[in-house]
């Protein structure tokens, strides 16, 4: 990734010139708080692939929208204060042990297990707030966002307690008052590095990617390898590279820093929550949603599937698709039109699963993107891939 040396500063000051401070990395100790956070898309994975449903699906985005929210603000967190002393280390240290508490909680969260992904989740809230009253911010605006986060975390834990209907009616109600957490906080007084921070969000979608990987093993288990397991998992394999080639394609993340580091701090702030938050979000459900339906692929390919995992399978890749050509518009970034058809057509592919074939489903999901991704490099090649 190209590295970005312009700096976000306070509200009212001018943009620090380009050369005056060092590109700011992704510190190790981020990477091993991620090999948590996949084991929580891990948990979320499996859960939806054993409760593939309405009521299912809901429960799943609801936990991923909880739990990406509060791993997201550590990704704020450490973009203000990276954690180059013990001092800093510690308390992230502890915050990885309570993601890890919430990721062993998902699959029974909503079936008693739920007072354990509260509890957890609130310590993140406190440990966040805490380490975010050392990182040079207004107290005032420290105190807004944990006294709001906080307000999130005693619904979930309320939630976790009450159970059935009304514990996914609070848990729905926690994730809608996250959006008023950064109006109440004051965006404009967080400062945010656009070179970490957009790196740090391409590493998390590489680690969602590693999870699709790991669906097609666990699909696969004990199987004998077979031809038709083998292709399966292959072209398994070659969509999880179109994901890859959608959102690193065309050096994608590097403009995507560019054009973050030339925004305005406050109006960087606000895309900093709608694109990689939000917009994040929506790219992480679709990895979910594919590598639920995948598994089943995997474990039958030479049968047909039922419909929710083709319907997984498929709207997974399509919502990845439109998530991705929304997020690209917003950085201006061209074309739209070829993966927006591949989104298209991708959605049609759910008849070949459910009368046809896992394999069969699945090897027209990889001929789609290689189509796609095959056409935007020959019609527009990098140095003109910012023009219709």
């Amino acid at each position: 990734m190209t590295a970005s040396r312009v700096s976000p500063v306070a509200p009212g000051a001018a943009e620090a010139p380009a050369d005056l401070e060092p590109a700011l990395k992704v510190a190790p100790l981020e990477l091993f708080l991620d090999l948590v956070f996949v084991f929580a898309i891990t948990q979320l994975t499996g859960s939806l692939a054993h409760h593939l449903g309405p009521g299912g699906f809901a429960q799943v985005l609801v936990m991923l929208a909880l739990i990406w929210w509060m791993y997201d603000a550590f990704i704020w967190l450490t973009n203000a204060m990276p954690p180059r002393t013990h001092r800093r280390r510690a308390p992230l240290m502890l915050a990885m042990g309570a993601f890890l508490v919430i990721s062993l909680s998902v699959p029974h969260a909503f079936e008693g297990g739920g007072t354990a992904f509260g509890w957890a989740y609130l310590v993140t809230v406190v440990l966040h707030t805490g380490m975010f009253v050392a990182a040079g911010v207004t107290p005032a605006a420290v105190l807004r966002m944990g006294a709001s986060n906080v307000v999130v975390g005693t619904v979930v834990v309320t939630g976790g307690y009450l159970g059935g209907t009304v514990q996914l009616g609070l848990w729905t109600a926690a994730f809608a008052m996250q959006f008023v957490t950064p109006w109440v906080a004051g965006l404009p007084e967080f400062r945010l590095r656009a070179d970490h921070f957009v790196e740090r969000h391409g590493l998390i979608v590489i680690i969602a990617f590693g999870e699709s990987v790991i669906a097609i093993g666990v699909g696969a288990g004990t199987a004998e390898l077979g031809p038709a397991l083998i292709a399966v998992a292959l072209l398994s394999l070659a969509v999880c590279v179109g994901l890859w080639w959608a959102y690193f394609g065309h050096d994608d993340d590097a403009r995507a820093e560019h054009r973050m580091a030339a925004l305005p701090s406050a109006e960087r702030n606000r895309a900093a929550v709608a694109v990689y938050y939000l917009g994040h979000l929506g790219l992480l459900l679709g990895v979910v949603l594919f590598a639920a339906g995948v598994k089943s692929a995997v474990g039958h390919p030479d049968a047909a599937i039922g419909g929710p995992q083709a319907g997984a399978l498929a709207g997974g890749i399509t919502l990845y698709l439109l998530v991705n050509t929304a997020l690209r518009g917003f950085f201006g970034l061209r074309p739209h039109l070829p993966r927006l058809l591949g989104a298209a057509l991708v959605a049609a592919t759910v008849p070949l699963g459910t009368r046809v074939s896992a394999l069969a489903q699945v090897g027209a999901v990889a001929v789609v993107l290689v189509a796609v991704f095959g056409y935007e490099a020959c019609r527009y090649p990098v140095a003109d891939s910012d023009r219709d």
